[in-house]
């Protein structure tokens, strides 16, 4: 039996997915300290962040990545204290729906939501894309597009089907 080269490809694809995204599910089943934790402990609870993202008021955001391949990204907030406040998934509709389209900008997204899964370019505009991969309202894959100016503004939001797993976009 001979395999076509697109069917090897999407194969070797498929399981360096899985390969990756089982090596991120260890993120998902660390059991988070209680809020009010000393960083010390979140982190020998939860390993070291991938990241660190400063707070204006002193505290941090720690981010503990899924992307590119997961959909889903956890954020452990420390207060100026040094105590952890929240540790949340942050890949939500929810989430995405603060986000203040003029006003925020790169700096806002990091803290919010870490680092993308993907980052591309608008020409047209000049836009910067910043992509993240999550499971809209916990059912559809989908990736979220955050377009950001020049001046590293949030200027518009676009949420689509995630190409990764849409049929639609695959080799035949």
């Amino acid at each position: 039996m001979t395999t076509s080269f697109p069917s090897t490809l999407r194969a070797a694809g498929v399981a360096l997915a899985a390969a990756l995204a089982l090596l991120a599910c260890t993120t998902l089943f660390r059991q988070p300290p209680p809020a009010g934790a000393p960083l010390a402990e979140v982190t020998a609870a939860l390993g070291q962040p991938n990241a660190a993202y400063p707070l204006p008021d002193g505290g941090q955001m720690l981010e503990y990545r899924g992307q590119p391949m997961g959909q889903f990204q956890y954020m452990a907030h420390i207060g100026p204290d040094g105590r952890l406040i929240s540790y949340d998934q942050v890949l939500t509709s929810e989430n995405f729906a603060q986000v203040k389209v003029d006003h925020w900008t790169r700096d806002d997204i990091l803290r919010h939501f870490g680092r993308p899964a993907e980052i591309g370019r608008v020409h047209v505009h000049n836009y910067e894309v910043w992509s993240y991969r999550y499971k809209e309202a916990g059912v559809w894959n989908s990736l979220m597009s955050v377009h950001f100016d020049e001046q590293g503004v949030v200027r518009q939001m676009l949420n689509g089907p995630d190409p990764m797993y849409d049929e639609r976009f695959r080799f035949r």
